[in-house]
């Protein structure tokens, strides 16, 4: 925890607001949890073939090829420069429940041919089957998510230099155990590799959605979840009822 510290001091789909905002200075934290969650089971003798993450904690503890604090700085840095980005655009995100992508790509498409360029929205998270986030300009966007801007997408731009930036001075190994990107729902391993997709995370699309078919693809039976709370097991469901997901919270 001095690290932490240190770094951090046709369905009708309906559109819903998150319960809680994050904040910058919950992610140190967090994902110093998570990192501790992956020591107590690797010494308890389990080691994840894939490695995969829903948030930030993307940034590649997970499989151990950042340093630990390294990797803290990074998240920290990741934050704040994604909510420079924000505090600098007048946008939002909403979740829409019940449609499925391509109705969601309808209604964004519909939206777009009646605001500017400065107001066009996309879809930023496929998080599953019925469940995706839409991101951008406010007049595109009419009702928000309990979140700071339209993350996963151009608005985010501004950030991408300051993470290459502090990215180019991390060492980044390879990983011990394959790291599936949310940015392409694909395995990388070089480290340069990893580095731009970073950076290309903050404004590209979350394909959780394809990255769990990936997954299952390969063959993968069982999963955990790491820290408080099922919503990756829920999410799991929703792709594939038969998955199996053990939420490991203590």
């Amino acid at each position: 925890m001095k690290s932490v510290n240190a770094v951090s001091p046709h369905k009708r789909g309906r559109v819903v607001r998150w319960a809680c905002k994050p904040t910058i200075s919950d992610v140190p934290a967090c994902v110093a949890r998570r990192h501790w969650y992956l020591i107590s089971i690797a010494n308890n003798g389990c080691l994840a073939p894939v490695d995969k993450s829903h948030g930030i904690s993307r940034l590649g503890l997970g499989s151990l090829d950042i340093g630990f604090e390294d990797g803290l700085k990074l998240v920290k840095l990741r934050g704040e420069a994604m909510q420079a980005a924000a505090d600098a655009a007048k946008s939002a995100m909403v979740s829409i429940i019940g449609l499925d992508s391509e109705k969601v790509q309808q209604l964004c498409d519909a939206a777009n041919q009646e605001v500017d360029e400065a107001d066009k929205v996309q879809i930023a998270n496929y998080l599953c089957p019925g469940n995706y986030a839409v991101s951008g300009g406010l007049k595109g966007i009419e009702v928000r998510l309990a979140v700071a801007a339209a993350f996963h997408t151009s608005f985010m731009e501004p950030a991408v230099s300051r993470l290459e930036a502090a990215l180019a001075e991390t060492e980044i190994r390879s990983p011990r155990i394959p790291v599936i990107s949310n940015v392409d729902a694909q395995p990388h391993a070089d480290p340069d590799t990893i580095k731009k997709i970073l950076a290309r995370q903050v404004t590209s699309p979350v394909q959780w959605e394809t990255t769990v078919k990936t997954l299952l693809s390969k063959g993968i039976k069982s999963s955990y979840e790491l820290g408080p709370g099922k919503v990756i097991a829920g999410i799991f469901k929703r792709v594939d009822k038969s998955a199996t997901v053990e939420n490991i919270s203590a």
